[in-house]
């Protein structure tokens, strides 16, 4: 571009299409001209991709899935709260319209009405809300309840663990009482010498002792 506009030389250039007595415009450089507008150059959708893009794979940039996670909540609960901004604003508009147009027509059957009216709807708003309050009461009942259920039921299942470990501890403890100790080694000893046993012989499939070597 530095180039161009370089290699451009003041001087007076004819415009043409305004006429034979339009004169020309001194210092207007023909590359600017209305026939010659610089304008940059832009591929369109069908040229093929550049040499240095051929084999480039595009990847979506990484997220982590718990602050996405967060970030999703955060965003229902946004939506959430403006979607409720916006109802009660709304709301609080279209009473204010139809009170104004209401006072504007000044009619008293219809002021009556409308109080009335209104007087019903806080009522049956009084009667939901409190029904709502009861079920959230026997809600909440319901899940003390399961949760005292679990917990019983968890209760009682490590009471049987602990008292299949106490059988297993006091089972281990009786036959530990068979244990060869350094006290009772020699009494070992002595009772293995006094009552040999022969462990070298031959079963069938039976289990049953076919043959035995004799003690020596």
């Amino acid at each position: 571009m530095l180039r161009a506009l370089r290699r451009c030389s003041p001087g007076p250039v004819p415009l043409p299409g305004l006429g034979p007595g339009s004169g020309s415009f001194p210092g207007l450089c023909p590359a600017w001209g209305p026939r010659a507008v610089p304008a940059r150059g832009r591929k369109t959708r069908h040229d093929p991709p550049a040499k240095s893009k051929v084999g480039r794979v595009k990847l979506p940039p990484p997220v982590d899935p718990e602050e996405l996670l967060v970030v999703q909540e955060r965003y229902r609960q946004h939506r959430l709260v403006l979607s409720a901004l916006r109802a009660e604003f709304r709301a609080e508009v279209q009473q204010k319209k139809r009170e104004e147009r209401l006072t504007a027509e000044g009619s008293p059957e219809e002021l009556e009405e409308h109080r009335r009216l209104m007087a019903w709807n806080e009522e049956e708003n009084g009667r939901q809300r409190a029904r709502r309050e009861e079920r959230l009461r026997r809600e909440e009942e319901e899940q003390k309840r399961r949760k005292s259920e679990i917990a019983e039921k968890q209760a009682r299942k490590m009471e049987a663990f602990l008292e299949e470990k106490e059988k297993e501890v006091l089972q281990l403890q009786e036959e530990a009482k068979n244990f060869i100790t350094p006290e009772n080694l020699e009494a070992r000893i002595e009772e293995c010498l006094d009552k040999p046993r022969n462990y070298n012989f031959a079963i069938d499939r039976d289990g049953r002792v076919v043959r035995r070597t004799v003690l020596s």
